[in-house]
Formats: structure tokens, C-alpha cells, sequence
């Protein structure tokens, strides 16, 4: 017999699905009342995009190693996250494929990066990106290129060099116990799972942060290969982890035992969503009925939600309600649980 593990660190990359982690974060530490490392100052992030330090956390100076989950966005810094989470923590992570991944960053951050505002679409931009892009402007542009490698702290401008990449990748290996793929996100949720020694309704989800599809832009073939070799970094990494995915699946869980715990999850969430959604899918943002449970709108992206059904008993709403809460307003809930003694 295994016991759940309650010392988490979730290294949360960008568009990659892990906002919906992050909401299943929340709810394990709601549900064994953890202490959830969250951002001083109220901010939305732990310090990003600088490079994480202990003092980017809440009460840091008086909790010391004394928080349980860490799982906001934060540039990732080993030294310092331990200095915030235990000795017996628990790393892990989650990847995209750099194809998806570009078009969902470069509509995302339309408005915030300079490289994507002065391009026409994605594939203008990725025809020619050093005519947009500019690495010396870090600040403006770091979603613009390898993004994954630059979560996971490392220089996303550097040169692709056989031996710098494979030093890398062992690093990373040694500071995650798990790194997930989102392409297959059932399956992740599994393996997650089982690594934890959680039960099945602690890693159950709804999808959230999703766009609406008419703000997916479609890439031409030419695209798709140059994502290649302009995010070569973030290609090797996920190349590189998607094949530790399939082979941690093998050698822990099996494929056949893994297709069986897949189709329990997808029942099991077909039934939550019937009991609480009033449309059984997620809704465009002019529909969503209580704007407290409207998501942060960015960029060109529409961000979709969800409607809960009316007649729900007490203790039902409040488990509906935590599934479909987005990101912001469930860090800004648990900030008023965790230090009400602050205004």
C-alpha cells in the first residue's frame, strides 16, 4: 500500500493545460487542508518572469519549509524552491508539443508581446521571426521562443548544441520526479496518479483556460517545420520527455491497465460534468451567466467557461463550484483563507 503524497511541487509551464493541474492542485490542498506556497503581494505569479527566489512566496519569513504545494507560474530555480518546500517534496511538470504550443502562445500574447503584435498572423510570423524577434528584449519577447526551456530556467536564446542539451535534460531529470505530456492528458492524469497515490476524483478535471476554435489560427506546413528549428530547444525537450512518458507508463502501469483507468476517468468525468453543467461543455464568454466564474480574457484568444446548473444541493454546489472556478479567483480565495489576518 502506497500513501497519497501531500508535499507537491507542480512547476507550472505556459499554455500547456496547466491551469486545469493547477485547479486540481488547489482542490487536493483544499481537501487536506494544505498550506499552498502562494505569490507575495498578491500578484499572480511567483516572481515570473524572474528567476524564482524564496521571498517571491507569502509569509515565507514566518512559514520557512512549512508549505505543502507549490504551483504557480514561477522561472525555475531548484536552490530556492527548496528553501520553500520540503526535504520529501514531490517535482514534476508537464509539456507540449512546441507545434501547438506556438500557435496557442502567439494568440494568447498577441497584445503583450512585441515580436507577435507587429506580425500579421503566426505564420507570417514564424515565415521570418528574427525580422520580429529580438533577444535582447527578454522581457518583451521570451514567450516568442522556446518558452518550455525558459519556464524550466534556462537561456531560451541559447545555441542548440548537442552537449548543452543533453547536460540540460539530465538536470532536469534529476529535479523531476514526473514530467507529463499534454498531448495525452488523460493518460498524464493517470501516471499522476499513480505516482502520487491519489485517488481517481483528485486528479478528475474539467478543461480549463480552453480558447473557443474560431481563435485557432491554422498552421501551413512550412510553419509546423520551422517551429522545429526556431524552438529546437523546446523540440529536443519535448522529444526528449515524451519517450520517458511512454516508458515510465510501461514499466509502472502497463498500456492495457493504463486504456482501462483512462475510460474510468472519462466515465467518471461525463458524470460530473451531467450532474453540474447546465450545457455539458464549456460556454464562450458572453454566455457564461455569473461573471464570477468568467476566466481572465487574454490577448486575441477567447477564453471559454462554464455554467453551473441551478438546483444543485449544498455540498454538490460547492464541488461543482470548485471544479469550474478559474485560476485567478481560486488563488484570490485561498489568499483570503490562508492569511485573513491581512487585509
Amino acid at each position: 500500500p502506497c500513501h497519497a503524497r501531500m508535499n507537491v511541487m507542480f512547476l507550472k509551464t505556459h499554455k500547456t493545460a496547466s491551469s486545469t493541474i493547477l485547479n486540481i492542485m488547489f482542490r487536493f490542498a483544499e481537501r487536506y487542508n494544505l498550506t499552498v506556497a502562494l505569490p507575495a503581494n498578491k500578484l499572480a505569479h511567483l516572481g515570473y518572469p524572474e528567476t524564482f527566489r524564496a521571498r517571491f512566496v507569502e509569509d515565507f519569513q514566518a512559514r520557512g519549509q512549512n508549505y505543502n504545494i507549490m504551483c504557480s507560474h514561477l522561472r525555475f530555480n531548484p536552490k530556492e524552491v527548496q528553501k520553500v518546500m520540503p526535504a520529501n517534496t514531490f517535482y514534476f511538470s508537464i509539456l507540449r508539443n512546441p507545434i501547438p504550443l506556438m500557435e496557442s502562445s502567439y494568440v494568447y500574447y498577441k497584445d503583450t508581446v512585441s515580436a507577435f503584435r507587429i506580425s500579421k498572423d503566426v505564420n507570417e510570423y514564424l515565415a521570418s521571426p528574427t525580422k520580429y524577434y529580438l533577444p535582447s528584449d527578454y522581457k518583451q519577447n521570451f514567450y516568442g521562443r522556446n518558452i518550455m526551456w525558459f519556464d524550466f530556467g534556462y537561456d531560451n536564446n541559447a545555441e542548440d548544441k548537442k552537449k548543452y542539451v543533453q547536460t540540460v535534460l539530465q538536470e532536469i531529470e534529476q529535479n523531476f520526479h514526473l514530467i507529463l505530456i499534454a498531448d495525452y492528458f488523460d493518460e498524464s492524469m493517470i501516471l499522476l496518479k499513480h505516482a502520487l497515490c491519489w485517488d481517481l476524483d483528485d486528479v478528475i478535471y474539467f478543461k480549463l483556460n480552453s480558447r473557443s476554435p474560431d481563435t485557432i489560427q491554422t498552421l501551413t506546413p512550412e510553419s509546423k517545420e520551422k517551429v522545429k528549428t526556431w524552438c529546437s530547444l523546446d523540440w529536443e525537450l519535448y522529444l526528449h520527455f515524451n519517450q520517458t512518458f511512454w516508458r515510465r507508463i510501461e514499466e509502472t502501469i502497463g498500456l492495457e491497465e493504463l486504456e482501462k483507468e483512462v475510460s474510468c476517468l472519462r466515465r467518471r468525468q461525463k458524470e460530473l460534468m451531467e450532474v453540474c453543467l447546465l450545457e455539458q461543455e464549456a460556454v464562450r464568454k458572453q454566455d457564461i451567466n455569473n461573471k464570477a466564474f468568467l476566466p481572465y480574457q487574454s490577448g486575441a484568444a477567447s477564453i471559454l467557461g462554464y455554467n453551473l446548473k441551478q438546483d444543485l444541493n449544498k455540498m454538490t454546489l460547492r464541488t461543482c463550484e470548485k471544479m469550474v472556478v478559474p485560476e485567478l479567483q481560486y488563488m484570490s480565495y485561498l489568499y483570503a483563507v490562508q492569511h485573513s489576518h491581512k487585509k
